[in-house]
């Protein structure tokens, strides 16, 4: 299970740090979000053990914040 959970979050951050290289073309508004995103999809994986509803809720969160702070 341990396995599993380790896959996950490397999967996670490996696809925040690919998705960051489309960010060429935005505004600091938008690649404040996504970072935001980024971080708290990572970071909802890693409190709630992998689960994807804490990932995405995770993503959610850190979407607004990073949105918010990129004003």
């Amino acid at each position: 299970m341990k396995t599993l959970q380790k896959f996950a979050i490397a999967s996670a951050a490996a696809a925040v740090l690919l998705g960051l290289g489309g960010c060429a073309g935005m505004t600091a508004q938008e690649r404040s979000t996504v970072i935001g995103a980024g971080a708290g999809a990572v970071g909802g994986a890693i409190l709630t053990g992998g689960s994807p509803l804490g990932t995405v809720g995770g993503a959610a969160v850190g979407g607004v914040i990073g949105h918010e702070v990129g004003k």
